[in-house]
């Protein structure tokens, strides 16, 4: 039996190519659009009609729907928020390089697997070289090693799992969760919530994060962790979770004070630098991770400081064995009954994950393309945007700073006039903001109350757009 002429078109290579091309084009004149501050940062429409407008669009999905494939792609581009665009300052989402856009298109088109060497010949050593390049800058000593997965709430808890099995007691995969006493880990009260996520899942319930308070600057300090592990009572405390770059305020744990402790008391340290990572790579800011040398596990993200597209997470082990100890489990159909460390370079063995995108693919193209100097360059402009809105902010009399940013994350709000209720009027603002659409930001409750807060994450924003956010948010109070 031949080909149905049906798949024959689906997989044409010149059909690829000319749709190709006609994206690509479409794809650099939006790019130059949104460069210039053409259109809106979010084109707002409320999730009701949005949800029936794409369900319906040209007689909706289903049996005999057809589009033109470039130009729905396009129409899905002017629908979406606009990473790239200058207005854009809220979550830490990255407008990715262009290099590793391509890359991803590589990555697609191949759609390797990962959970062997065998299916992806290249793509594992690539990763492999990978991790050892973010170990080597993060200062892991030798035998450091990790494995790259989607996002950081799956890399927090691989590292979590690695470190109950490494620091419980008791062989939790043979013999169960509950064949030791209850566990826990202190985390602070600016701890991403994957954390806490992710300890329940494990079955730690409530109990199982020993919550520290933290500082004005919004640390966790290790004389706060101390006193959170005496509040310990029956349970056995297994680890320390640390931040670097909280995601409410980008605030950095003192690493070195939290690894004495760690030490001490004989604790995993696992530092979770899924926004601070990258400071790695600016010679002018790496010193806000001393300690993390030290970190028995760290998370970092690739699409947010390295601007990758979503998601490339590095979940990396000061000693590489450690591992496999998230996942010590058997797949003899994969890996022939052998021990990980015998076959190291099947990757499934180190994640949740067994078919996985070739994400590493994108940070090692980018490098190759423009070496690591570009990471450092946009790191350091990206902190150099912070300080220039927290200026603008400080020196306004109608604005109030939260505190002094540490990386690209600003808080901040709007004063409004005597006997209005600050925090009401901020999480109106903010709607105002994203219903308007030329500018986007959030917000975030700190011990204070309610602050708007901008991620510059866009390191091609001028200082003009920062002062235009400004007599924006002014503007909107005034309407």
């Amino acid at each position: 039996m031949s080909v149905p002429p049906v798949l024959r078109d689906a997989f044409d290579p010149e059909r690829l190519r000319a749709d190709g091309h006609r994206l690509i084009d479409a794809l650099a004149d939006q790019l130059a659009r949104w460069q210039a501050g053409e259109g809106r940062a979010v084109p707002w429409q409320h999730p009701v009609e949005a949800r029936r407008a794409w369900a319906e669009l040209d007689g909706g999905l289903g049996a005999g729907a057809r589009g033109e494939l470039v130009d729905d792609l396009v129409r899905v581009v002017r629908a979406s928020a606009a990473l790239s665009h200058p207005h854009m300052m809220g979550h830490q989402l990255a407008p990715p390089l262009p290099a590793a856009v391509l890359a991803e298109a590589a990555v697609a088109f191949l759609n390797n697997g990962m959970g062997t060497a065998d299916i992806g010949p290249a793509s594992t050593p690539i990763e492999l070289a990978v991790i050892d390049w973010m170990c080597r800058r993060l200062g892991l000593p030798e035998g450091a090693g990790g494995v790259m997965t989607h996002g950081g709430s799956v890399g927090n808890m691989t590292a979590l799992l690695a470190m109950r099995q490494a620091r419980a007691g008791f062989d939790v995969w043979k013999e169960g969760a509950h064949a030791g006493p209850p566990l826990a880990v202190v985390v602070s009260e600016d701890t991403h919530y994957s954390i806490a996520r992710a300890l329940k899942i494990m079955g730690w319930g409530e109990g199982g994060a020993l919550v520290a308070g933290v500082d004005a600057r919004h640390r966790m300090t290790a004389a706060a962790a101390r006193a959170a592990l005496d509040r310990a009572g029956a349970r056995r405390v297994i680890g320390i979770v640390a931040s670097a770059g909280s995601t409410a305020t980008g605030a950095f744990d003192p690493l070195g004070e939290l690894a004495d402790l760690a030490a001490e008391r004989g604790l995993w340290l696992h530092v979770d630098a899924a926004q601070g990572g990258g400071v790695a790579l600016s010679p002018s800011l790496r010193g806000k991770l001393r300690g993390i040398e030290r970190a028995d596990s760290v998370v970092w993200d690739a699409h947010k400081l390295l601007m990758m597209p979503a998601l490339v997470t590095a979940v990396l082990f000061r000693r590489e064995a450690h591992v496999y100890a998230a996942f010590a489990q058997e797949a003899s159909y994969l890996f022939a009954g052998t021990r990980p460390e015998e076959t190291w370079w099947d990757l499934a063995q180190r994640t949740l994950e067994c078919t996985k995108r070739m994400m590493a693919l994108e940070v090692w193209a980018t490098l190759r393309a423009h070496g690591e100097e570009v990471f450092g360059a946009i790191v350091d402009r990206l902190h150099e945007l912070a300080r220039e809105l927290a200026e603008l902010v400080a020196a306004a009399p109608d604005f109030e700073l939260a505190l002094e940013p540490e990386t690209c994350i600003v808080c901040y709000r709007h004063l409004p006039g005597p006997g209005v209720d600050v925090d009401a009027h901020n999480r109106a603002l903010r709607r105002r903001v994203f219903e308007d659409g030329r500018f986007y930001i959030v917000g975030t409750q700190l011990p204070r109350g309610y602050f708007l807060r901008s991620a510059l994450m866009n390191p091609l924003i001028e200082r003009r757009d920062l002062a235009a956010l400004l007599d924006h948010l002014r503007e909107l109070c005034r309407g």
